[in-house]
C-alpha cells in the first residue's frame, strides 16, 4: 500500500487517516463526548457526529497526568493533556475492504494516574504487519477525573468512582459498532492490557455492562486485588477535598475547580506510593462487591485468558525506596508484619513466618536470600503474581482455556532498572523494542528480538483462535491445579510445573 492518506466512513462521519509503512493509522477518534463542564465526574455520553472529513492523523490529548517519578524512566510522555481526552487510535492493514480481522484493544497502564494510548511503546504497526489484525489503543480518564467517589456525600455530586471504567465500556461499544469499517471483526475482539490496564480488564470480566463486548482477554501484571472498596475510595475523596479546603458537604464545588489545581491535590494525596489511591471501586453495582467471587461464579464464563506477571516486578520501584538496599532481618520482618496488617490474616508473628518461608525457599533454590531480595520477592508476589494466579485458577474452573505465563527476561542495560521488572514485557508484546524507552531497558539484542517475535506470535494466535501458539515456543498447556502449568518467557522458554508453589499457596491467603 502506497504511503499517503486513507479515508473511511463511520456512522459519525468520514475520517482521514494516514498510510505509514503499509499500515493505515487513524488517531484521535472520539468515542465519547468531551467530559467537560457539567459532564466532569459523569458517565461518558455518546459523541456528536460531524460533516465533511475529520482529520485523524494526530493523537488526541491524554488525560491530565500526575507527577510520577517513574514516567520518564518508562518513557511515558504525554505532551498534550486535557479533560477532553476520550479518544482512541486504530492501526489496520486496510480500511473499508470488508475484512473480518481479529481486533486487539489495548488498555494502558500507569497506576490510574499516568499514561495514554498514544505512548510510543504502544505503536500497533508491528502487530498489524505480523498478524493481519486490527489494533486499537484507548484513553480513559485518570485520577480524580475518572475515579473520584462522592456518591455517599449526598450533595448532588453522584460520582461512583467508576466513571473511567464506563469510559472503557464506551470505547468497547464504539469498537463493536464501528470497527468493521476498519477491516475488523466486531465478534472477535480481544482486550489486552498491563498493570492498571490489566486490573481494569479483570474488572471488565466481572461487569455485566461489559459482557459480550470482547471474546478474549490478556492480563499482564494486574488483577482484582487492586480494586478499592467504596469506603476506601470515599476516603481518598475526603483527602482531595481537604487539600482543596472544600468541606465534604460542598463536594459539588469540585466541578468548578481548575483542572491543574485538581491535579495538584491529586499529587499531594498520592505522594510517591507504588500504588496510588485511585483504582476501580467494588461498589456492588457496576463492579461486584466481591469480584473474585464473581469470577468463581462464572461472570466471565467462556472467555479464554492469557494472564501472568513478571518475575521481579518490584525491582522497577526500588529507587523509590532506597532503604530497601540496607534492609536487615528485623526490618524485613517488620515490613512483612505491616503488609499483613492490610489483609485478613492481620500482622503480628505471622510477619516473621512469611519472611522465614520465603527466605528458606530462596536458599533451597540457590537464589539471593538477602533481606532486600527476599522483600522484593514477597512484595512482587503480594502485589502482582498471586492475584493473577487466583484469577487464573477461578476462571479455569469453568473455562479451561486459561494460559499462565511468567516473564523472566531481565534488563541488564547499565544505568537503567535491572531485572525482570514491571512493564518490561510490553515492548516485547508490541514489537517496539527499537523505538521505546522500555525497549532500551530490555536491551536491543538479537535474543530480545527473537523473544519479542515469539511473544507476538503467541498473543496474535490467541487473538485469532483463543489458544496461544508459536513455532518457537513449547506447547503451552492450560492452567489448572495441581499442575499449574506456567510458560516461562525469557532467555529460555519452558513450561514450569507449579513454580514456587509454597510461596504461591502462602501468598494466596493474602489476596481476594
Amino acid at each position: 500500500m502506497a504511503e499517503g492518506e486513507s479515508i473511511t466512513e463511520t456512522s459519525y462521519g468520514k475520517l482521514r487517516g494516514s498510510v505509514e509503512g503499509g499500515v493505515c493509522v487513524y488517531r484521535g477518534i472520539p468515542f465519547a463526548a468531551p467530559p467537560l463542564g457539567p459532564l466532569r465526574f459523569r458517565p461518558p455520553e455518546r459523541p456528536a457526529g460531524w460533516s465533511g472529513v475529520r482529520d485523524a492523523t494526530r493523537f488526541g490529548p491524554g488525560s491530565y497526568q500526575a507527577d510520577r517519578p517513574l514516567a520518564p524512566i518508562l518513557g511515558i510522555v504525554v505532551p498534550e493533556q486535557s479533560e477532553d481526552c476520550l479518544t482512541l487510535n486504530i492501526w489496520t492493514p486496510a480500511a473499508g475492504d470488508g475484512g473480518r480481522r481479529p481486533v486487539l484493544v489495548w488498555v494502558h497502564g500507569g497506576a490510574w494516574v499516568i499514561g495514554a494510548g498514544s505512548e510510543t511503546v504502544y505503536d500497533g504497526a508491528s502487530l498489524v504487519r505480523r498478524g493481519d489484525v486490527v489494533v486499537v489503543t484507548i484513553n480513559y480518564r485518570l485520577g480524580p477525573f475518572g475515579f473520584l467517589r462522592a456518591h455517599e456525600l449526598g450533595d448532588g455530586l453522584d460520582s461512583t468512582g467508576n466513571e473511567a471504567m464506563l469510559d472503557q465500556v464506551a470505547a468497547l461499544e464504539w469498537v463493536r459498532d464501528e470497527i468493521a469499517a476498519f477491516g475488523g471483526d466486531p465478534k472477535n475482539v480481544a482486550v489486552f492490557g498491563e498493570s492498571a490496564g490489566s486490573v481494569n480488564i479483570a474488572c471488565l470480566l466481572t461487569m455485566p455492562r461489559a459482557r459480550g463486548l470482547f471474546q478474549k482477554a490478556v492480563l499482564e501484571s494486574g488483577s482484582l486485588n487492586h480494586t478499592r472498596t467504596p469506603e476506601a475510595a470515599l476516603g481518598t475523596t475526603r483527602e482531595i477535598l481537604k487539600q482543596l479546603d472544600i468541606a465534604p458537604e460542598q463536594a459539588y464545588r469540585l466541578r468548578d475547580v481548575p483542572a491543574r489545581q485538581l491535579v495538584s491535590a491529586q499529587n499531594a494525596v498520592a505522594g510517591r506510593a507504588v500504588v496510588p489511591p485511585f483504582s476501580p471501586v467494588t461498589d456492588g453495582e457496576l463492579i461486584p462487591a466481591r469480584p473474585f467471587a464473581a469470577i468463581a461464579s462464572g461472570s466471565a464464563r467462556g472467555v479464554p485468558l492469557i494472564i501472568g506477571s513478571n518475575l521481579e516486578e518490584m525491582k522497577l520501584y526500588r529507587f523509590l525506596d532506597p532503604s530497601i538496599d540496607s534492609l536487615d532481618e528485623a526490618g524485613l520482618v517488620e515490613r512483612c508484619s505491616m503488609l499483613l496488617l492490610g489483609t485478613k490474616l492481620g500482622g503480628g508473628p505471622r510477619g516473621g513466618k512469611l519472611a522465614e518461608v520465603y527466605r528458606a525457599q530462596r536458599v533451597a533454590r540457590g537464589d539471593d536470600a538477602s533481606p532486600a531480595e527476599t522483600w522484593l520477592a514477597i512484595s512482587t508476589d503480594y502485589l502482582f503474581r498471586c492475584g493473577a494466579l487466583k484469577l487464573a485458577e477461578l476462571q479455569a474452573a469453568h473455562t479451561p482455556d486459561v494460559f499462565v505465563y511468567e516473564f523472566a527476561w531481565k534488563g541488564t542495560t547499565p544505568g537503567k532498572p535491572q531485572g525482570a521488572i514491571h512493564a518490561l514485557e510490553v515492548p516485547f508484546v508490541f514489537g517496539t523494542l527499537e523505538i521505546s524507552e522500555i525497549g532500551a531497558i530490555a536491551g536491543r539484542t538479537p535474543s530480545a528480538r527473537a523473544l519479542s517475535a515469539s511473544v507476538q506470535e503467541a498473543w496474535l494466535t490467541f487473538a485469532r483462535t483463543g489458544r496461544p501458539r508459536s513455532a518457537s515456543l513449547p506447547d503451552w498447556p492450560c492452567y489448572a491445579p495441581p499442575r499449574r502449568a506456567t510458560l516461562e518467557l525469557g532467555v529460555h522458554c519452558r513450561v514450569l510445573e507449579a513454580p514456587r508453589e509454597i510461596e504461591r499457596a502462602l501468598c494466596d491467603e493474602l489476596v481476594g
